[in-house]
């Protein structure tokens, strides 16, 4: 079982970056007016934002950060590690978080690497930092997370293209005595298929067929570099392995769904998210969402949820959160949690 209780960390602030580019599903082309009506009142998106073609999820990522870290006021040569969550990274090689480290203008010894995770990322990466900084020799971190997803779904593809928006976040943490979190950590690779895209990496290199698109059904036109996903796997794994790691979560922690103040959940969609929601008995005031204006934003959706409905209770209260994500992988996480007042700002738009 990877069931983790870290020690002696907190998260110190969350700021979160969207494109200022707005795309109304109402306006989707490949889907009649009743279809929209439909997609709408089931996923809840109504909109998204998204990349121009020259912007990346670091981009979003570095504005993020230097927003955050100048409205806490930290010192960047204090900044000892530095974690990129994404799965739209600025290159094959180097690593990302390397050159963010630069751009930021972090020291040459601040350790910084990738983590190449969507849906459930930010959990896992909030597990991977608050180890390092429990380890007790690293003080302060920036965890970024994010994804510009809309480079990779076809827009002629209806079961993916109105559901993915393009967000990039920050979160700040750092060593504090007799704080901490407790995780949850799952994976099920026998499901890989479930959320993929085929081409592009070393199994199957990029070809001249890789850009061919085919028509798989009607509506849902793509190549073998778009994004490929099954909604009813995807829907079933939710509903029932998500709801089994909560419980799990809660037993481990002694406490139930009335200890929280918030559940935050990974974005997926709303039927889906509702399923979860009404199992496990927690109200609709503990459960924020951000889906309406911003859609699946991938491994951003937890903090960037929270930077858009909840950043006044963050900022001026102790909260305790229960946090999940769940999808691409299969893999899924939760985290247990009592956060201390802390910086949390509003969604910024590049």
């Amino acid at each position: 079982m990877a069931q983790l209780n870290v020690d002696n960390w907190k998260i110190s602030g969350i700021a979160s970056a969207v494109p200022s580019t707005v795309v109304e599903n109402s306006e989707y082309k490949h889907l009649n007016s009743l279809e929209k009506k439909l997609l709408i009142k089931t996923t809840g998106i109504e909109r998204k934002h998204i990349a121009d073609k020259t912007t990346t999820t670091s981009d979003l990522c570095e504005v993020a950060a230097n927003r955050l870290l100048d409205k806490l006021d930290w010192d960047k040569s204090e900044i000892d590690v530095l974690v990129f969550v994404s799965q739209s990274p600025d290159y094959y090689l180097p690593a990302t978080a390397i050159i963010l480290q630069n751009k930021l203008g972090l020291k040459s010894s601040c350790m910084a690497f990738d983590v190449g995770l969507g849906c459930s990322g930010y959990i896992y990466g909030l597990s991977i930092v608050a180890s390092l900084v429990n380890s007790g020799n690293l003080r302060k971190a920036l965890l970024l997370v994010g994804d510009v997803s809309s480079s990779t779904v076809s827009e002629k593809d209806k079961s993916t293209y109105p559901l993915f928006g393009d967000a990039g976040t920050a979160t700040a943490i750092e060593w504090s005595e007799g704080c901490g979190g407790s995780f949850n950590l799952k994976s099920d690779g026998a499901g890989f298929e479930t959320i993929i895209i085929r081409d592009g990496g070393i199994r199957n290199k990029v070809t001249p067929s890789s850009f061919d698109v085919k028509e798989i059904s009607a509506g849902i036109n793509r190549c073998d570099l778009d994004l490929e996903l099954d909604g009813l796997e995807v829907f079933n794994f939710s509903v029932t392995k998500v709801p089994k790691l909560i419980e799990e979560t809660l037993e481990e922690t002694k406490s139930t769904s009335e200890d929280y103040d918030y559940f935050v959940m990974h974005q997926a969609n709303l039927l889906m998210n509702e399923t979860i929601r009404r199992k496990l008995k927690f109200s609709k005031e503990q459960t924020p969402y951000s889906l309406k204006d911003y859609g699946n934003t991938s491994s951003a959706s937890i903090p960037l949820t929270i930077c858009a409905q909840l950043n006044k209770e963050m900022e001026q209260k102790e909260n305790k959160v229960l946090m999940c994500g769940f999808g691409v992988g299969l893999s899924w996480a939760t985290l247990s949690i009592k956060c201390s007042p802390m910086v949390c700002l509003p969604i910024i738009t590049v």
